[in-house]
């Protein structure tokens, strides 16, 4: 690998000694996780450690009314959440070591549709989408938990959905990097019709690939629907990741055997 000489001077003693800090010249990819709504950060702190031993820089944050700030989940808007999610990817694009060019957003159910949105306002080059959900454009700065009593969300996921009437459809149509996109089998909270919805528009895409994991329902609630989700998530960042360094395919690793928890607690999404 190529490394980078850069002269330093270390301060001992009130004086100054001269040093040289040896680095690799490439910059690693960083990758920004998203929770679903209800969820932390916490949910994703293990995926993050894997991903990172792939040689990346990961970044796991609490969405404003979500861990700390719990208390502010009553009024905290999809806008609130995606100025949140834009200020995080840029405290990743900004670490030294991060290659700009180069950040994967992973998000599950809410996070999902603000990465997806996310990705019309920063350069993303591969982006990862569990059970993402689905909002109504209109109502935009309403808090969030008003939208399922103002919006008949029920209603309008059991449809499918066409790219130009969603924001984050439309963006999943501009967006010209490699996706993935999982959906739980036995989801009760995103049905079917919006999994088709966001495959339909990402027609685009670099590539796309496409995973049902059997048995998981929404917040992945059972152990072997997170080790499942586990082992897609680190085998395609592992393909992403080492198809970028090398031009090739990248080989299978295992998944870790750790228990992961859940994505989300049983909250519509």
């Amino acid at each position: 690998m190529a490394t980078r000489d850069e002269t330093i001077d270390i301060e001992v003693g009130g004086e100054q000694i001269a040093g040289t800090l040896v680095s690799p010249a490439t910059r690693l990819p960083g990758v920004l996780f998203v929770h679903g709504w209800g969820g932390s950060q916490e949910q994703y702190l293990a995926r993050a450690r894997e991903i990172a031993a792939l040689g990346c820089i990961c970044l796991t944050f609490d969405l404003r009314g979500h861990g700390d700030t719990d208390a502010q989940q009553a009024s905290v808007s999809r806008e609130n959440n995606l100025r949140d999610v834009l200020t995080a990817y840029d405290t990743l694009a900004r670490q030294p070591q991060v290659d700009p060019g180069a950040i994967a957003v992973i998000g599950s159910s809410y996070g999902g549709y603000l990465g997806a949105i996310l990705t019309t306002m920063r350069p993303v080059k591969w982006l990862a989408l569990r059970v993402p959900a689905l909002y109504i454009d209109s109502g935009w700065e309403v808090p969030k938990l008003q939208l399922h009593k103002d919006q008949d969300l029920k209603s309008y996921r059991r449809h499918f959905v066409d790219a130009s009437d969603n924001r984050a459809l439309r963006a999943c149509a501009a967006f010209r990097g490699d996706v993935l996109l999982v959906e739980s089998e036995c989801d009760t909270v995103i049905p079917p019709p919006v999994i088709a919805s966001y495959r339909e528009a990402c027609i685009a895409a670099h590539s796309l690939t496409y995973r049902v994991i059997e048995g998981a329902d929404h917040g992945l609630s059972d152990e072997a629907s997170q080790r499942a989700y586990t082992a897609l998530l680190v085998n395609w960042m592992t393909e992403m990741v080492f198809g970028a360094r090398s031009g090739n395919v990248a080989p299978v690793v295992p998944a870790a055997s750790g228990r992961t928890m859940p994505e989300a607690p049983p909250k519509p999404g």
